[in-house]
């Protein structure tokens, strides 16, 4: 009888290991890992950052779009907000509006891999591998994805030649009212962008304008969807030039007063780092 009373707790006692280490394993290594909040200059947790970050409507992940480890981290995000019960939705830098259509179908599994590969590439130039795992996981989980962007031709031609060479018909396919009003602050700040872009002889003007109308654009496209869908939440990836709180944050800012949103950016030693960033830029910085 001692014997077989022995064998149980044997027993009991293994289970609950076993269930200890699965609940350790399942914790991810970005919420084991601090985040630095620059509010105050003081260093919480993963799940704290998250707790914050889920009650804003608008969640900016900024990215160095070739840059895998912006990208695991974007995707740690995701996770983490979507494993926290809300109601989630993912918008894209790389996708326009006109590709919605397809994201639909992506998020529905109706159409292929390489058939949505090639709509990837017709829009973005950076390996599919960069971003596969986020798609993926977007649509294993059935979490709406948004195109926020406008065709790049329009933002090549305002890049190289300045808003006013835009046509009638080009301003047509802009949302209403989009104005591309560059001022000495804003040039001041896309400076840092300006930096990691390669550009070449463009006139800096009109490569600013370029980034407000594409800020500009996001965010309108941003309230439009919340407006049809006041109960999600949307995590927005872009390129940390557009994600910074003088990006489109700012933009959704002046249209939207009430609409509450906070920026995460990753650690970039000498460039976005608690040296040089304040709460003007983001509310979270992001070790790799």
């Amino acid at each position: 009888m001692r014997s077989l009373t022995k064998k149980k707790t044997f027993i009991i006692l293994s289970i609950t290991i076993l269930i200890l280490q699965g609940c350790y394993q399942t914790k991810t290594g970005a919420e084991q890992k601090p985040v630095y909040r620059i509010s105050d200059g003081k260093t919480v947790t993963y799940e704290q950052m998250i707790d914050n970050v889920r009650k804003a409507e608008i969640i900016f992940v900024g990215e160095t779009h070739d840059s895998e480890v912006h990208h695991r981290l974007q995707l740690d995000v995701i996770k983490a907000l979507h494993n926290s019960k809300i109601p989630l939705a993912v918008g894209f830098e790389m996708f326009t509006t006109e590709n919605q259509g397809v994201l639909d179908r992506w998020v529905s599994g109706t159409i292929s891999s390489d058939d949505f590969t090639r709509v990837y590439y017709q829009n973005w130039n950076f390996p599919w591998p960069l971003y596969r795992d986020i798609l993926v996981y977007i649509r294993d989980n059935k979490i709406p994805a948004l195109g926020l962007n406008i065709s790049s031709e329009i933002t090549k031609k305002v890049a190289r030649s300045g808003f006013s060479s835009l046509t009638k018909e080009e301003r047509e396919k802009l949302p209403p009212e989009t104005g591309c009003a560059v001022d000495e602050k804003y040039m001041k700040f896309i400076r840092r962008a300006y930096a990691m872009h390669g550009h070449g002889g463009r006139q800096f003007l009109h490569f600013c304008e370029a980034q407000l109308l594409w800020d500009q654009v996001m965010a309108r496209h941003l309230l439009a969807f919340l407006k049809k869908y006041p109960d999600k939440k949307v995590v927005v990836l872009t390129g940390n030039g557009h994600a910074w709180k003088r990006g489109i944050p700012e933009q959704v800012r002046i249209l939207s007063p009430k609409t509450n949103y906070r920026v995460i950016l990753p650690h970039i030693p000498g460039y976005i780092d608690p040296k040089n960033i304040e709460i003007e830029d983001a509310d979270y910085l992001l070790y790799p």
